[in-house]
């Protein structure tokens, strides 16, 4: 099931989207959800209801052109999108000359984590601000996104994708020169202009991706592709990746985990 947050005029609405339609819940199963995607993903940990949603769909023939509605992020959490950086050897490698002779030259054993806050994300055809007033160095970085979807904390690998509710794809645009010099080196502000966390188009629910760690990445600039990759490539996957966040902190519903892009950045 693919779904969205989307905008028809001034009404903001959660729905299924299915080929080049968009159904929204309300419609659906009557549900009052309005723009809660959160609410959305508390209510599914009810598996019948999601059967109910998905045989509802099946029976549908109403609904949106796709091309009609604005596409929002399919989520917008109430606390930061966490973020792991270098979790993939090539990206890892390329890097390697901007970080200077003194800087880590090995993967680290753990992911290297940090985050974006929410004002940063936005829908996936949102225009991105440039900031040349700062720095001319801009970058795209495709990752898969993991949305939770049931509590937990201390979650064992093994454990972990009883954890998640979904996936959904994040382009953590990174002010590059900032990232890396100012602040001490510190990650968090050349992460974290406006705009710079488009995410969606839509969230595919974790039953339709039987295996998330074999997932083609790519990305294009002006039709011109500059990453292409695979989720098998990532050195710490996703159940690690979900171990070592929860450790000791509270994962809740709706959190959203990006994990990484591979190599062929700016």
């Amino acid at each position: 099931m693919k779904l969205v947050t989307f905008k028809d005029g001034l009404r903001v609405t959660v729905g299924v989207a299915r080929a080049d339609r968009v159904v929204s819940l309300r419609d659906l199963l009557g549900w009052d959800v309005g723009s809660d995607m959160r609410e959305v993903i508390e209510r599914f940990a009810d598996v019948d209801l999601m059967h109910d949603v998905a045989t509802a769909l099946d029976k549908s023939r109403g609904g949106l052109p796709l091309a009609r509605v604005q596409l929002l992020a399919p989520i917008c959490p109430p606390r930061n999108v966490f973020c792991v950086g270098w979790n993939y050897a090539e990206h890892f490698a390329e890097g390697k000359k901007g970080r200077g002779a003194d800087a880590l030259q090995e993967i680290p054993d753990h992911p290297a984590l940090f985050s974006k806050n929410p004002g940063a994300i936005v829908g996936p055809d949102a225009p991105v601000w440039y900031p040349g007033s700062y720095s001319e160095q801009l970058d795209w970085e495709v990752e898969l996104a993991v949305v939770i979807g049931r509590q937990g904390r201390d979650i064992a690998e093994a454990d972990a994708f009883d954890h998640i509710f979904g996936y959904t794809i994040a382009n953590d645009v990174s002010v590059r020169d900032i990232q890396r010099s100012w602040h001490g080196g510190q990650w968090f502000k050349g992460k974290n202009f406006d705009s710079h966390l488009p995410l969606g188009p839509w969230i595919v629910t974790a039953d339709e991706i039987p295996d998330p760690q074999a997932l083609r990445l790519t990305s294009r600039v002006n039709g011109v592709t500059k990453q292409d990759a695979n989720t098998r490539q990532m050195v710490f996957g996703i159940p690690r990746i979900v171990r070592e966040l929860s450790a000791g902190m509270t994962l809740n519903p709706g959190d959203v985990i990006i994990t990484g892009t591979p190599a062929g950045v700016g």
